[in-house]
């Protein structure tokens, strides 16, 4: 196959770990006979730099032109002044919306060679752990009315400040949920057949519709055992009994959230891939973490996220299984092997400690 990668490096550490995901994706095309073009483009605060604004239209362009998308991390310390319509994290808003990727598969896979890296008791993870958070990505608080408005002068008199209000408002149609819905319970029956939707239906207006509308579509899976959960409950017991849960589906706000608690559970934010799709096989792909400016540029980073990540794009967009499996093999021996990079690494247990591009390398080489 001859395929174009759009390529988004963006911020912090996001270009070391997209080295290491082009190297390993280098090394599966060599391998099974692929060829690979990257198509490199600019979007977060790099092209706020670059440009002045953090997605320029080119870059949307090149991905729709493109067979998929790689994104590593955008964001960072230096932008955290810029108003909030401005700032790097938007590019990440409008690449959802510009491409239509409404759902976002987050899997949380905790490898036997990192048992000892999960601060959850031995008893709550054996035999494993591996569970799917299927996160509505193009609706909610994050793409929502929002703003400020003044409600006159503040009665307190701190320095002749007006009163404000903040707002982000939470909205679903009946349409974005049940599309999001469809996508959970096909994800379910391909796995355990049982589907946990997440929601706060016994407050918010909009939870309640998504729990209508997720029991409206449950009779067309019947084999598939659909139940719910408020969201601060579902947070308690996915650190208490994880291993309750298969596939997990919920809003954009709390399936941020939720699979980031997933991701320390496997050991480290650094392990988690993540896909974005919309209704065809195109996706967007890149890491849960961020942009880690504090490591920057320090040879510190775990890649692995992001390579995994190249391993869902294989398999969900391209229907490559073989060399997506090969990828995640290949992680898993590196591993197998005691290689660990420093949010891994744990002193006088015989592994060792290898810096961003080296655990690319063996990575690459097991492929």
């Amino acid at each position: 196959m001859n395929l174009t990668i759009a390529v988004i490096k963006g911020d912090g550490i996001g270009p070391e770990i997209m080295g290491e995901a082009q190297r390993v994706l280098d090394a599966v095309g060599a391998r099974f006979g692929h060829t690979f073009t990257y198509n490199e483009v600019l979007a977060g605060g790099c092209a706020i730099d670059a440009v002045g604004t953090c997605l320029p239209a080119g870059t949307v362009e090149a991905c729709k032109e493109s067979d998929a998308v790689l994104l590593a991390a955008i964001g960072g310390w230096k932008w955290d002044t810029l108003p909030g319509d401005q700032r790097p994290e938007q590019a990440l808003l409008g690449l959802r919306k510009e491409l239509g990727l409404f759902s976002n598969l987050r899997p949380a896979i905790l490898f036997e060679e990192l048992k000892d890296a999960c601060p959850l008791k031995p008893e709550l993870i054996a035999g494993g752990l591996e569970l799917m958070v299927v996160r509505e990505l193009t609706g909610g608080i994050y793409f929502g009315d929002r703003g400020r408005r003044s409600v006159g002068e503040d009665k307190e008199g701190t320095e002749g400040r007006k009163g404000v209000v903040a707002y982000d408002i939470e909205q679903y149609s009946d349409a974005e949920v049940r599309r999001i819905a469809h996508v959970a319970f096909d994800m379910a029956r391909k796995r355990e057949s049982k589907l946990t939707s997440v929601d706060k239906a016994n407050v918010l207006e909009s939870s309640r519709l998504w729990r209508e509308v997720m029991e409206e579509v449950a009779p067309s899976y019947p084999d598939v055992e659909l139940s719910h959960l408020y969201i601060d409950n579902a947070a308690m017991q996915l650190v208490c009994a994880p291993q309750q849960f298969d596939v997990i589906v919920t809003n954009n706000m709390f399936g941020d959230i939720l699979s980031d608690e997933a991701s320390m559970i496997t050991g480290s934010i650094g392990m988690l891939p993540s896909a974005s799709l919309r209704e065809d096989s195109f996706g967007m792909y890149e890491p849960v973490h961020g942009s880690a400016p504090d490591i920057a540029g320090k040879d510190l980073a775990n890649p692995m996220a992001m390579i995994l990540s190249v391993a869902m794009m294989l398999r969900y967009t391209f229907s490559l299984e073989e060399e997506a499996t090969a990828i995640e093999a290949a992680t898993k021996t590196v591993l197998e092997k005691g290689y660990r990079t420093g949010d891994l690494y744990q002193r006088d247990t015989g592994q060792t400690l290898v810096g961003t591009a080296e655990i690319g390398c063996l990575i690459a080489q097991e492929i």
